[in-house]
């Protein structure tokens, strides 16, 4: 059994993007590792190359801005990575994310554990999402979980919607149709990713979201949402919580560096009375009403 992974990845270093603690974080488990690098003009591409690892290879590419409506181009620079897979199984992580280095030992046990069971098609892994700095995890209702990060290499799986998850389709005609496809058969695995998508100083993280709300709205709408960005407030959101866990190693040079303050303030949270109701039946049964799930459990 072999297993390749892939990311995907443009001025990663401009943009403030873990993504070479991403590489790290399993190349040691994986047969082969691919770089989708899109045109980048910081010093992406020597990072990587700085890594001297026979294991990785940069797959150069040139993103196509007219596929940047609903996030479409995420999808298709996932699909280029997804289409250099040689492995038996792939591991998708994306450039905000890491995996500790305790937990990739029993990340490979679980692939070789599973390789054996057809009717599971890919794993599903829990999310620490951090926000604001490196010691609060969003755990709000508009937080993504769960995703699947490992999968069988099958050449009918496709990246959904904006590279979010993955689905698998009839055939390569039936994905460029939009078909919705079908979902994974997974298995939930305790192995987390640290997610490190809102962790930048504040005037960083204004200009990432600023570049990123090009690929989902256009016209007026993005004008609009442009505009009513000032400066970055972390708080912000419905729900952050406390997270006194360990970092992955490789983590400790850039959160040694953390040049900003963040002050959590409960009282800013910005949740509808539907979702505080909401919030209240989940404490209540450990259950989340209406949560989007892109995968089926096998049980």
């Amino acid at each position: 059994m072999t297993i390749s992974a892939y990311t995907y990845v443009r001025n990663g270093l401009a943009m403030g993007y873990p993504f070479i603690q991403s590489i790290l974080s399993v190349i040691d488990i994986v047969d082969d590792f691919v770089v989708v690098l899109g045109d980048s003009t910081d010093c992406s591409r020597e990072a990587i190359d700085a890594l001297k690892s026979p294991k990785i290879r940069v797959l150069d590419t040139v993103w196509d801005m007219q596929l940047k409506t609903g996030g479409k181009l995420f999808a298709q620079q996932s699909n280029l990575g997804l289409a250099e897979m040689k492995g038996d199984w792939v591991i998708h992580i994306q450039a905000d994310e890491v995996f500790h280095e305790n937990d990739t030992t029993k990340l490979l046990d679980y692939i070789k554990r599973y390789d054996s069971n057809p009717r599971v098609e890919g794993l599903l892994f829990p999310f620490l999402n951090f926000r604001g700095d490196y010691n609060h995890i969003h755990t709000g209702r508009k937080a993504h979980r769960f995703e699947i990060r490992a999968f069988r290499n099958n050449p009918l799986i496709r990246a959904y919607r904006d590279s979010q998850g993955f689905r698998k389709f009839s055939s390569e005609e039936a994905y460029r149709q939009n078909e919705k496809g079908n979902k994974l058969r997974v298995v939930k695995i305790d192995v987390p990713v640290f997610h490190y998508n809102f962790v930048r100083s504040p005037k960083q993280m204004k200009e990432k979201t600023i570049f990123f709300q090009k690929f989902f709205h256009e016209g007026e709408e993005l004008e609009k949402k442009i505009r009513s960005l000032q400066e970055f407030d972390y708080n912000q959101v419905d729900k952050l919580e406390k997270f006194d866990g360990d970092h992955p190693k490789s983590m400790a040079s850039i959160i040694a560096n953390k040049d900003w303050d963040f002050v959590y303030d409960a009282k800013k949270a910005k949740i509808s009375l539907r979702h505080q109701f909401l919030n209240k039946i989940e404490d209540w049964t450990g259950y989340r009403i209406g949560e989007y799930k892109n995968y089926k459990l096998v049980k």
